[in-house]
Formats: C-alpha cells, structure tokens, sequence
C-alpha cells in the first residue's frame, strides 16, 4: 500500500511541475512583454495584452490581440520567439541546456519531468533522447530558416529577411503561427507561393508528428513496417486527416470568391493543403479566415480540436487518442473483443485513457463556447465555436476576430489555451499513475444498461 501511495504522490508531484513551469514562464514573458522596450512605440501594450500574447506564446497557439508584427520592438519579437521555442520544446528543454553547458548530473526528479514532457512510458534513455530532441529542433528549424530566407530576403533585405526566416521558421516548427508581417494578415501575401508555402507546411508536419515518431522514423530509416505501433497510428491518422482535409476545403471552397475562387487550380489545392495542415495546431493562414463558408468552419472545428500528436510541438487531444477511439467503434461494429491495429492488440487501459481524454475536452470546449456566446451576443455561434476550438487546441487561427473580444472573453480564451497546452500532458499521466499503481480490491456484481 505504502508503494501505490508514493506512486502517486510521485506522478502528482511531476504533474504539478509541469503545470507551474509552464505558468512560471507565462508570467516571465508577460512582465517581460510589459516593458515599454518590448513595445514598438516605446509605450507599454498593458500587463493583460502581454500576458495574453505570452500565454498564446508558451501554449504555441498564436491567437493575438495586438499585431505581433507592428505592435512589438525587435526586443519584444526575441522574447516572443524565447516564449514559442520553450513552449514547442517544453521548458524542460531549457534545464537539459542548461545541465549540458554546466556539465551537472540531471537527477531522478528530473528525469521524471523529461519523462512527462516527451510523454514517454520509459525512464532509462529520456536524458539522452532529450538532448536528440534540442538537437534535431535546431536543424530543423535552421534548414526552415534558409529555405524562408531565399524567398524573404529579396523582399525585406538581407538582415531583415535572414531574420524573418529564423522567426517564421521556429514559429512553423513549434506550431505558434506567429508572424511578423504585420497588418494581421499573416502568410496572405505569400499564399501564391510555393517555396513559403510547402516550407511552412513541412515544419508544421514534422513538429505536429511527435519526437518518439520522429526518432522511430530515423531509426527505421522510414521503413514503415519497423514503426512502433504508435508511430504507425500517428502517421496514418496525420496522413488521413490531412488529405481529408484538404478534399473538403478544396471542394467547399472551391468557388467561393472570398477564398480560393479566383485561384487557379495548382493555387486552390495548394491553398487548400496549406489549410488543412495549419489546422493541425499551427495557427498560420494564407486564405481570409472569417471568408470561409460555414461547412469549412464546421470541420475545422473538428480538426483543430483533434489537434497534432503526442510529444509534439502541437495541441488537441491527439491523432493517436482519437484513432484508438475509432479503432474501439471498428471492434464493436465487427464483434470483435479486443482492440487491434497493425497486428497489434491494444490494452483496455490506452482506450479508457483516450475516452476520458476526449470527454474532458469536449466539456471544456463546450463551456468555452458556452461561455462566449453569453458574452459576445453580436457574434456568430460557428465564429466563436471556432475560436474556442483554436483556443484550446493551440491552433491560433481566428475568424471572429480575436481583438474584437471583451476582456473577460480574452481570459477565458487565456485559461483555454493553458488547459489546451498542459491539460492533455498532465492528464495523461494522471491516469497512467492511477491506473497503474491502483488496484481494485474488490467488484460489484455486473448488471447490463442498455446504450444506443
């Protein structure tokens, strides 16, 4: 009994790390945004602006009340960058830095946080996989960078575009959708093109895709057929979900003259691509968001709920939590008991897990909306719907409106972002622990209910 109880007392204590570190660096880059030399005018933008704009930083969603390009110095865009880097990454990646430089020793206590960070079921390698992980972020990010550059440094100039390729970069790969090009019109000047395009998208893919599934991917040397069962799930449901998306995008909006209609067709399915992608928590947009017809905005709706993968730099409740959720529908629909994929039987628990999951965000999300539509009657229902959703998926992208919302509105859309970003982490590990470390002493006798 003495070992379930410090098992949880353990899980809880990592869980209540997380949740403070994430605030502790909310609240750094809030007082940080608030100094007037974060500002482009040399005038504070006010403590709730700062702390909605750091909160949308860490949480990497990209939902903004001031126009992140005109309204901040060159001093504030580095501490928003700071922010998104440490949100994507997870501020454990600044302590791994920091052992690193200072050769210091990383302790059990640690390891259990890198664990929860990266959403691993193992302990022995975390240290090592961490650093793979900082390693591989800043490559990545790097080669985004230099492909960015060759399309912005023409424009803006050499130091200007080199440094708009490195900021849109990190802002791609850590799923923010951060911009700077002022004016909150986002990538809309680049929507026709294809370099800008297909190099933000790939940082988004491989940011949403999660490190574990990264690091199968490079060890299997992509042989899909290695992959972990995990990884496989994360790779067909992306897959999936990003070509459904971009089907119905392209045929809803296909002639409609606000968004793809003037296109031409390489034009509307790479807009409609770039659409579904940015869904995947990442916030960027190159079509107008408040043009899109309301069939768009019903499935981008699910989408951005559903969000990236675990251990990645994006939000929602998971690819993975919702194909074992769909998986579970396949067994009862065929008769079947058990859960399977890929040759592969997947335990009662993992289910139960995602199911829980699910549920929890479907009741935040439905107060959210609940809540704005009480406080912004002249807005639409589907606008605020999709706003709540990219909210708490840390997706970022709005058609309402965001800086059109009251105050009290914007402290929710706060709240949901925060839950959106750390909620998903801790609650898994919540119920991993329980489940893991609680047994049940004794059952009640079964009775049927009747369901459906």
């Amino acid at each position: 009994m003495k070992h379930d109880g410090h098992g949880v007392k353990s899980a809880m204590s990592t869980t209540r790390v997380v949740v403070l570190g994430f605030a502790f660096v909310i609240l750094m880059g809030a007082l940080l945004l608030t100094l007037p030399i974060a500002s482009s005018t040399g005038v504070s933008v006010g403590f709730f602006d700062a702390l909605f704009t750091s909160t949308s930083c860490v949480c990497v969603t990209g939902l903004v009340v001031v126009d992140t390009g005109t309204a901040f110095s060159t001093f504030g865009h580095v501490v928003i960058i700071l922010l998104i880097q440490i949100g994507g990454l997870g501020f454990m990646s600044v302590a791994m830095i920091y052992f690193m430089l200072l050769g210091k020793r990383v302790t059990l206590g640690t390891r259990l946080v890198i664990q929860e960070s990266l959403n691993e079921d193992r302990i022995g390698g975390l240290v090592r996989m961490m650093r793979w992980v900082i390693f591989s972020a800043l490559s990545i990010e790097a080669i985004g960078a230099i492909l960015l550059a060759t399309q912005f440094v023409p424009i803006y100039g050499l130091g200007k575009g080199l440094w708009y390729g490195v900021f849109h970069s990190i802002s791609a790969f850590c799923n923010a959708g951060f911009d700077l090009i002022g004016g909150y019109r986002n990538l809309m000047p680049f929507q026709y093109n294809p370099v800008v395009n297909l190099t933000i998208c790939l940082l988004i893919i491989i940011g949403g895709l999660g490190f574990a599934v990264l690091q199968d991917i490079k060890q299997n040397r992509g042989n899909f057929k290695k992959f972990r069962l995990h990884s496989k799930l994360v790779v067909a449901f992306t897959g999936i979900l990003l070509l459904g998306g971009t089907l119905i995008v392209l045929l809803v909006e296909w002639s409609n003259p606000n968004t793809l209609g003037p296109m031409n067709f390489f034009q509307k399915l790479q807009a409609a691509f770039f659409q579904s992608v940015t869904l995947r928590t990442a916030g960027f947009n190159t079509i107008d968001q408040a043009s899109l017809l309301p069939a768009t905005k019903m499935i981008s709706v699910i989408l951005m709920f559903i969000g990236a993968s675990p251990a990645s730099t994006g939000g929602g409740v998971k690819t993975s939590t919702m194909a074992v959720l769909c998986l579970n529908v396949r067994m009862v629909a065929r008769g079947r008991s058990e859960i399977a994929a890929f040759h592969r039987t997947i335990n009662r628990d993992t289910m139960q897990r995602a199911l829980a999951i699910v549920m929890i965000g479907l009741c935040v999300l439905l107060g959210e909306i609940f809540a704005l539509t009480l406080l912004e009657p002249q807005a639409q229902f589907l606008d605020l719907a999709f706003e709540c959703a990219s909210a708490l998926g840390t997706v970022g992208v709005s058609s309402v409106g965001t800086p059109t919302l009251g105050g009290v509105s914007r402290f929710l859309l706060i709240l949901a972002m925060y839950i959106g970003r750390v909620g998903p982490l801790t609650l898994t590990l919540a119920l991993g622990h329980k489940q893991a470390q609680t047994k049940d002493a004794f059952r009640y006798p079964e009775e049927r209910v009747l369901v459906g």
